[in-house]
């Protein structure tokens, strides 16, 4: 703030008007106002503050409305103003104040009573002409308010020395400087502040200590995990740059870790892959040695059959003499008609034994002779047609063996031609069976992989939705405390001005006749200031300061919540992704569903195998017997 010029008319000691040119006076940089006591030194100062802020310090301010600042000198007709032009913010302004006068009457006898008035005007450097701004005290006063960044007990503090301290002052040791300036400028709460601070400081120093030691801790343990993949900086804990240095080696043990991680999961994938591919290869080569073992098996079941052809062709050989031995039936036919012929000869012979003495005795020699010829000739006809009779009987007995033989032969070649036709597609269902269950085991190997990141995302995802649901009422509490704190800040503040405001009164309670006033010096005080109704003291203050600080306490432990909560969502976020958690619990269903289904089909492959075994068995030992 820079004063140019001061008019006053009509006020304190000045009856007449007066103007102070703060230009010429400061063109050497300092100057001094001296002259008698009541020569007007103070009410200059007065004046400044008054039309600045529509009133004087202290208890010069008096209590009639500012009709006390007019001069009692001044003539009849003339009204008491204060006109001050300054510079302050860059813009260049002039305020004109007018206290509420009593003047005469224009008609009649008696006074009347002008309110007070206010101008607020600004020069515009582009026009070069004085432009007004307002006329309202309140407005008028707020924008001094927010130019200077002072109230006016602060600028009666900080700018006006008040009369009669300066000398005690500058005779005073630097103790009872402070003493005063202390008092002077009411640097108790700047103390308190500082106290505060200096508190805070000593908590957060140890606050910091603790955690770089939890930071150092949690730091050896990831050394440990991380190996020489991380160096800690030898640092102690509250050393500065102890935090950043070990954020720098967890984040290059980080990317250490990850570069491992990759590696590995290329080498996961790799062997895999090459796990695939044995199996493949332990498949085809199986599938090979099975082939290999059926080639040699036929090449055996081929020498035995080779070794067995003579013995097929000698069967063979006896079937067709059997065949060949049907021709032999009318045979039959004449080993009946030899039968009935023999009986006939026996009878015959019989007959013809009974009268042989006497044939023989009539017949003589000779014809006996020729008898036993033709008898031996006809018991040799019935010899012959007797071994020709059971020969007969051998190869019909023979025969029916054979045919039964051949009829068993032909029942099991026909079945086993009728199996052996149904052999490919048999086996190829069977086959069909075994690779089917070896792909289920093979994906139900892939699926379980699956599992397990299936099943962090979805809880993840469903941590990720209950943190959003505490980030939100964390925010609200956050909100509704910062609220608090706010509103109770603003009660203190509202606490603290009413109680400058009164402080008049505070001091006053202090007074006794014959002790100089702290403020103007007097050792007279005829009109004391009284608190009124509503006054602000120090402990209601103090509370309401205490309240604040209790409430800006509960805003920082919900702001550090609502830090941990959000810190928390994004790691879950970060963990599931954007996918809602519905799709991901279906995933994860479908993706054990599938687990459930491979697993079963994979049950299987056992059976399936053995089951392709029995009928490879089964084959063989039909093709054998084919």
């Amino acid at each position: 703030m820079r004063l140019h010029r001061l008019d006053i008319t009509a006020f304190g000691p000045f009856g007449a008007s007066q103007s102070v040119d703060f230009d010429d006076l400061s063109a050497a940089g300092l100057f001094l106002l001296h002259g008698p006591t009541g020569a007007g030194k103070t009410s200059v100062l007065d004046a400044v503050c008054y039309a600045l802020y529509g009133s004087v310090p202290g208890a010069r301010q008096g209590g009639g409305q500012g009709m006390s600042l007019r001069s009692d000198h001044a003539a009849v007709g003339t009204r008491t103003e204060v006109r001050i032009e300054l510079t302050v913010a860059g813009r260049r302004l002039e305020i004109t104040r007018q206290p509420p006068w009593e003047r005469p009457k224009l008609r009649g006898k008696g006074t009347t009573v002008d309110k007070a008035q206010t101008w607020l005007r600004e020069y515009d450097a582009a026009t070069r002409a004085w432009k007004d701004l307002s006329r309202s005290h309140q407005e008028i006063g707020e924008e001094v308010t927010q130019l200077l960044g002072m109230s006016r007990e602060q600028f009666c503090q900080v700018v006006l020395l008040p009369q009669g301290d300066f000398a005690r002052f500058l005779r005073a040791d630097a103790e009872a400087r402070g003493k005063l300036l202390g008092r002077l400028f009411d640097t108790r709460r700047f103390a308190e502040v500082e106290k505060r601070l200096a508190e805070r400081r000593r908590a957060t120093e140890t606050q910091v200590r603790e955690g770089d030691a939890t930071l150092l801790a949690d730091a050896h343990r990831m050394q440990q995990a991380a190996g020489d993949a991380m160096e800690l900086p030898e640092l102690a804990p509250g050393e500065p740059g102890l935090a950043e240095a070990v954020l720098g080696a967890a984040a290059v043990a980080r990317g250490t870790a990850r570069e491992l991680l990759t590696i590995a999961d290329c080498r996961l994938a790799a062997a895999e892959s090459a796990r695939a591919a044995a199996g493949h290869h332990l498949t085809d080569t199986r599938e090979l040695d099975r082939l290999q073992r059926r080639f040699a098996e036929a090449w055996e079941r081929a020498a035995r059959l080779a070794e067995r052809a003579d013995a097929h062709r000698a069967a063979q050989e006896r079937m067709e003499r059997a065949r060949k031995a049907e021709a032999v039936a009318p045979a039959l036919e004449l080993r009946d008609a030899a039968d009935e012929e023999h009986r006939r000869a026996a009878d015959a012979e019989a007959h013809a034994r009974a009268p042989l003495p006497r044939a023989l005795t009539d017949a003589g020699a000779t014809g006996l002779a020729a008898a036993a010829r033709r008898a031996a000739e006809e018991l040799g006809g019935l010899e012959s047609a007797r071994r020709a009779e059971r020969r007969l009987a051998e190869l019909v007995d023979e025969r029916a063996g054979l045919d039964r033989q051949e009829r068993a032969d032909d029942e099991v070649r026909q079945e086993a031609e009728t199996w052996l036709a149904d052999w490919e597609s048999t086996r190829t269902g069977l086959q069909g069976r075994v690779d089917s269950a070896q792909e289920a085991a093979t994906r139900a190997e892939q699926l379980a992989v699956q599992r397990d990141p299936a099943r962090r995302r979805l809880e993840a995802a469903r941590q990720r939705d209950r943190l959003t649901d505490d980030t939100e009422e964390a925010r609200r509490r956050a909100l509704a405390s910062a609220e608090d704190a706010v509103e109770a800040r603003a009660h203190w503040l509202d606490l603290k001005e009413q109680r400058l405001h009164g402080i008049a009164a505070e001091l006053a309670a202090h007074l006794t006749d014959g002790t100089p006033c702290a403020v103007c010096g007097a050792t007279e005080h005829p009109a004391p200031a009284r608190k009124s109704a509503g006054h602000v003291d120090r402990d209601v203050e103090e509370r309401a300061l205490a309240a604040y600080q209790a409430a800006d306490e509960r805003r920082a432990r919900a702001e550090r919540h609502l830090g941990t909560v959000r810190e928390a969502l994004a790691a879950a976020t970060a963990e599931a992704g954007d996918a809602p958690t519905a799709r991901l619990a279906e995933e994860a269903e479908e993706l054990e569903a599938a687990y459930a289904r491979a697993r079963a089909a994979a049950s299987g492959l056992h059976p399936a195998q053995e089951e392709l075994r029995r009928a490879e068995g089964e084959r063989e030992q039909r093709v054998a017997a084919q």
